[in-house]
């Protein structure tokens, strides 16, 4: 069953600068994005999460550019508010990119600048493949098109792991447990708020993450080879004519150093930041990646 979303504390008066929207997936999906409100002169932002998050993560990213720019934060299938999927192995990025396409054009949106996290990144880089001149600007926060298999295996670990907590403190103090060495410098506050971010109360009051466990089954059934590098790095080459940012968090174990290195070198307009003190991956909200963004959107036109 889908947990209850509550989110009282970003519902209270005053406090809620986006609109709860939706679209329609290909299979009939009623998926949601939050939309934030912001000059039409420019293409707007869209942010795609990692694999098991959803919207929320960029809520102080889109609370600092909503205004100057409309900000759209979907919730992939099977997170967040967004429909559960009927068939679990539809769980797959191309479905994924499938979903962002039909919200493109329900939308009326041509050209817009992309914000991907893990998951969110690879989908860029296929949105910039299928048409890279729709891509106005775009940032890749800490993956590439060659991953760390240490990062991966870590990564099938927990995914589809259903734990459930009695109080946030509690499921803050999980993660942290789970998490520390990707933000070492974090205290309890900071693990409340990614707690608030990454799970909900779901229905029977306890305290779950807010994706559906199956997302798991499409690692499990490993149907096929994984795509080769020389594919990747053709999807990655798409980018390469865009202003572009590349994020490296400077723990992180799913994009190496070297890889890095050479996503900014084969873009000419890239650039590469890479995060200290923390994992994978950079929250965004880090000041030195808030001024990086905020350089890359002076560019994108």
């Amino acid at each position: 069953m889908q947990a209850e979303h509550g989110m009282a504390e970003a519902l209270k008066s005053g406090d809620k600068r986006w609109e709860d929207r939706s679209w329609t997936s290909s299979d009939g999906l009623k998926l949601h994005f939050r939309d934030y409100a912001g000059s039409t002169a420019r293409p707007p932002i869209l942010c795609f999460h990692g694999l098991t998050r959803n919207a929320r993560d960029f809520e102080a990213l889109a609370g600092r550019l909503a205004g100057e720019w409309r900000v759209l934060c979907p919730d992939m299938r099977g997170r967040g508010d967004s429909d559960y999927a009927r068939d679990p192995m539809t769980y797959t990025p191309a479905h994924y990119v499938a979903d962002v396409e039909a919200l493109l054009a329900a939308e009326g949106i041509e050209r817009f600048v992309a914000i991907g996290t893990s998951l969110g990144g690879l989908m860029t880089m296929m949105l910039a493949a299928a048409n890279p001149a729709r891509i106005a600007a775009a940032v890749i926060n800490d993956v590439g098109p060659e991953i760390e298999p240490a990062g991966l295996a870590r990564i099938r670990e927990y995914v589809g792991q259903g734990r459930s907590h009695e109080t946030w403190v509690h499921a803050a103090r999980a993660l942290q447990e789970a998490s520390r060495d990707i933000y070492p410098a974090w205290d309890l506050t900071d693990w409340l708020r990614m707690a608030k971010r990454c799970m909900v109360i779901g229905s029977g009051g306890r305290i779950v993450f807010d994706y559906d466990m199956n997302i798991a089954e499409p690692f499990e059934a490993a149907d096929g080879p994984a795509p080769s590098p020389d594919l990747m790095w053709s999807l990655y080459d798409a980018l390469a004519s865009r202003p572009l940012l590349v994020l490296r968090g400077a723990h992180s174990d799913i994009l190496s150093p070297e890889v890095a290195a050479r996503m900014a070198a084969r873009a000419p307009g890239a650039d590469l930041l890479t995060v200290a003190g923390v994992g994978h991956a950079p929250t965004l909200d880090e000041p030195e990646a808030v001024a990086a963004i905020a350089r890359l959107l002076d560019r994108a036109v």
